[in-house]
């Protein structure tokens, strides 16, 4: 059986933890700056886990993990 290939969209796009959760970038903190708050572009540079609903998806995605 051949090995099985990582979505390399994926593999870039996340990051695992010791535990085996995977965590992701915040969407908004690209352009459009001004109008966000201090507090809101501190929270949009943080990593955070991703949902419970995709969970599966992205587990399917990268097969080896990271």
């Amino acid at each position: 059986m051949p090995k099985m290939k990582t979505r390399k969209a994926a593999a870039k796009r996340f990051k695992q933890t010791g535990t085996g959760k995977y965590l992701h970038n915040r969407a908004g903190a690209r352009h459009i700056l001004t109008k966000k708050s201090s507090k809101r572009k501190r929270r949009l540079g943080q990593s955070t886990e991703i949902s419970p609903s995709e969970n599966a998806r992205i587990r399917a995605a990268l097969p080896y993990g990271l």
